[in-house]
């Protein structure tokens, strides 16, 4: 924790600074519980990102992992792309000041409204995650007098082991089965109101080892030269989807970039002697690594009790704004995110405790057995690595209860970019952080 802290924030007096401001002062001038992002974080991961990776790689950021506007923003102004899988998404991309033609628009289950959506904004690429969905782009874009570049999105036949969540190589809802692919493209072919100009692979997230990276790239340019075969002409983007990882339990190491690197650069050089590959772009769309690490999710202490002989440490916020933090959202066995006492950093540990929420539910429980100092009510628990999956992938709704604001804070400076409330429209709920 002191290393995770020290590395991200830092604190003063015992006390966590988000961006050169105390969680403390954030607090009395926001109220509990609140999201809090450090705008230098997304700034430094997005300039490790763009120094690892090589020149010929574009870099999209996924707005699924945290679809807030002023993150949103500050990724455009960097120069990347945004990857979407809704018609919400879309909304937030183009809000967002995103150039139409670099978006991207993937997931299994795009609707007709949506599909005409992206094809009126005229996006960069859909990605196709089955037949039924390539005919109905093909209709669509027909009926327009347009012709839609897609992206095929494959399952490949078998995945690279090591990471957090497999993706590929067994039965899953997203993209094509690569053993099915030969067929869906010749049916693809045959619709003239379709372009394939793309390919897109995602076999796993959270993803810590360079090395299984590295071997899942090398396996999708080996799939992108048979589609290259198949088709008779060179694609224009290769997408190797997220994957990247960061830090959240005891035993985890960060993805090493600086081992990476040489990694990628070797990977570029062989691509550069395929001649299917010439002029194709390569295309990563992290959301976690860019986000997650600059977030702190804070709670304020409303209750310390005693259940036959274990201490509960009581806030106003839980599960219903961090179901990642709770261990219910890709859990089979609960671990604690990093959790600390962020107003008493320079305090001792005094005992084990159970850090729950104000729902009414056993499952509502942000830390089991979590080492603090002594808790009084009015302390602050801070979630760390809060920044993605976190607000954006929770049941807001639950009770009927506010959600939580966000609030960026840059160079000392506080910026309330989401309010706090019941409205949850993910676009007009949120502020100009100017």
């Amino acid at each position: 924790m002191t290393e995770l802290i020290g590395r991200n924030f830092g604190s003063s007096d015992g006390t966590l600074l988000v961006g050169g401001m105390s969680v403390t002062e954030l607090a009395a001038r926001h109220g509990t519980p609140f999201f809090a992002y450090d705008a230098a974080l997304l700034d430094r991961q997005w300039s490790r990102l763009r120094e690892t990776y090589p020149e010929r790689f574009d870099l999209y950021y996924s707005i699924k992992a945290n679809p807030c506007q002023a993150i949103l923003r500050r990724f455009v102004a960097h120069g990347a792309g945004l990857e979407i899988a809704s018609s919400g998404e879309l909304a937030q991309a183009l809000a967002a000041g995103c150039p139409a033609d670099r978006i991207l628009f993937a997931g299994p289950g795009k609707t007709e409204a949506e599909l005409r959506a992206a094809l009126d904004a005229g996006i960069g690429e859909i990605h196709v995650e089955s037949l039924t969905e390539g005919r109905r782009i093909a209709a669509l874009a027909g009926s327009r007098g347009k012709r839609a570049s897609v992206a095929l999105r494959v399952n490949p036949s078998a995945a690279v082991a090591g990471g957090g969540m497999r993706m590929g190589g067994k039965p899953v809802a997203f993209g094509i089965d690569e053993d099915q692919l030969d067929e869906v493209i010749d049916h693809l072919l045959r619709e003239p109101a379709l372009e394939i100009v793309g390919l897109h692979l995602f076999m796993g997230t959270q993803i810590l080892d360079h090395e299984v990276l590295l071997l899942q790239y090398r396996a999708g340019l080996d799939i992108a030269c048979r589609l290259v075969h198949k088709l008779g002409k060179n694609l224009t983007t290769i997408d190797f989807g997220g994957g990247l990882g960061i830090p959240y339990f005891p035993h985890e190491q960060p993805l090493d970039l600086a081992q990476l690197a040489p990694g990628l650069m070797e990977l570029v050089r062989e691509a550069e002697l395929m001649p299917e590959l010439t002029g194709t772009r390569f295309i990563v769309e992290p959301g976690r690594f860019l986000a997650a690490e600059s977030g702190v999710y804070v709670a304020g202490v409303t209750d310390v009790k005693t259940s036959r002989g274990k201490t509960f440490v009581i806030t106003d916020g839980g599960m219903h704004h961090h179901l990642a933090a709770s261990g219910n959202l890709g859990q089979t066995i609960k671990r604690n995110f990093p959790v600390a006492l962020v107003n008493g950093l320079n305090r001792e540990a005094a005992a084990q405790v159970e850090v729950v929420g104000p729902l009414c539910t056993p499952l509502d429980v942000l830390g089991r057995d979590v080492s603090l100092p002594e808790v009084a009510v009015g302390d602050l628990i801070g979630v760390f690595q809060s920044g993605a999956y976190a607000r954006a992938a929770s049941p807001l709704g639950f009770l009927s209860r506010q959600a939580p604001p966000e609030i960026l804070v840059d160079s000392g400076r506080d910026h309330l970019v989401r309010r706090r409330g019941a409205d949850e429209d993910y676009l007009f709920d949120q502020l100009d952080p100017k």
